[in-house]
């Protein structure tokens, strides 16, 4: 069943697939979600979008994107939903979600450039509710544009308000309005944001209160490329065909090889080590490749940190293998990946977007298809 179609049949996906399932009986607050449960609301969302004007009137492809999104939108209610003093909470349901529903679409051979777009629309799907009261709106709404289409996030967090039964849907539905026109004034709103660069983008996002149409000045003294990727997906392979041959190589697993680390467990000597020998490289300005799986922006954060202390501009290169292939390239690896280690890794598991590096590729199956 293709979940990017929106002529689905809801008994079919209730039995296919366990994450529908465990919608059913899981309570929301019911002062903004009198209607039921997450099931209850998740379809009547998906009833609400597609009766609106807005999504018919969009090319096919973009409606399939949407529908999509608003039938993963709260996918990851179920594990996030508590009782906090009374209330029913499911705090850091959107995150989380847009982590599940790339696993979940990639299983389903999605189209990586309309799966991601699904997953930055969960990421941000409360987004236009609550921006206009945020005092960085501007720069919420810059950051959203980079990942997810924000005419497309409009249309639908306006679903979302129409498919619940709640107190201040009209304050709701004027709010998402509200959002769609900053977007628009902002120049971002069926679009990314523009920049003078690629590293004006970079610096923008890295530094409070920097006027975003800044050129910034490249200073920097070497390149160092982050692999990112889960174990299989071909970074090995990428380093072998693509990266400069003059440049060396810090990579965990050999790391782990050479200190008899195991590959599970505690991990700092490896990681230290490895940041060790980055520094060496990076105080003579020396350019390297850093291998490692690095699949989350919590990950990739303080590395990126540490190679542009050193003025090295980075390039984040996320290689990825559809479904079979991973698994295939895998037990074809010298040291096989439990099948058990990459499903945990999986739960963190977040393709980079233009923001975090001055230089974002995303590779699938060995072919770029990306490079911001």
């Amino acid at each position: 069943m293709n979940l990017l179609d929106w002529r689905l049949d809801w008994q079919t996906l209730d039995e296919q697939f366990e994450w529908i399932r465990a919608m059913r009986g899981c309570p929301q607050d019911p002062e903004f979600h009198a209607e039921g449960d997450v099931w209850i609301h998740v379809k009547m969302v998906c009833d609400a979008l597609r009766g609106l004007d807005v999504w018919q009137a969009l090319p096919e492809s973009e409606r399939h994107i949407l529908f999509a999104a608003a039938l993963l939108h709260d996918v990851a209610k179920p594990a996030c939903t508590r009782v906090e003093n009374d209330r029913i909470t499911s705090r850091g349901h959107s995150q989380r979600g847009a982590i599940q529903a790339r696993r979940i679409l990639w299983e389903q051979s999605a189209d990586f450039a309309m799966r991601e777009q699904v997953c930055a629309l969960i990421r941000y799907h409360q987004a236009p509710f609550y921006l206009m009261q945020r005092p960085d709106a501007q720069r919420m709404a810059f950051l959203i544009s980079q990942t997810a289409r924000c005419d497309l996030l409009a249309i639908l967090a306006k679903a979302d308000a129409l498919g619940r039964e709640c107190g201040d849907r009209a304050d709701l539905l004027e709010r998402v309005e509200l959002f769609r026109e900053f977007c628009g004034e902002q120049q971002c709103l069926d679009r990314p944001r523009a920049f003078p660069s690629a590293l004006s983008r970079f610096q923008y996002f890295r530094t409070a209160e920097r006027d975003p149409n800044y050129q910034a000045h490249d200073d920097s003294t070497c390149e160092v490329i982050l692999m990112a990727g889960l174990p299989g997906a071909g970074k090995d392979t990428w380093i072998q065909r693509y990266a400069p041959c003059m440049l060396q190589t810090i990579s965990l697993d050999a790391i782990r090889e050479e200190i008899g680390a195991p590959p599970v467990g505690n991990q700092a000597p490896v990681i230290q080590l490895a940041r060790e020998r980055a520094r060496a490289l990076l105080r003579h300005c020396e350019g390297f490749v850093w291998n490692a799986t690095n699949l989350s922006q919590e990950m990739r954060a303080p590395l990126i940190d540490l190679f542009t202390a050193y003025r090295a501009r980075t390039k984040i290169v996320y290689v990825e293998a559809s479904h079979d292939r991973l698994f295939v390239q895998n037990r074809e690896r010298r040291k096989v990946v439990p099948v058990s280690a990459i499903e945990r890794m999986m739960e963190r598991w977040e393709a980079p977007d233009p923001t975090e590096a001055p230089s974002v590729e995303w590779w699938e199956n060995g072919e770029q298809i990306a490079r911001f």
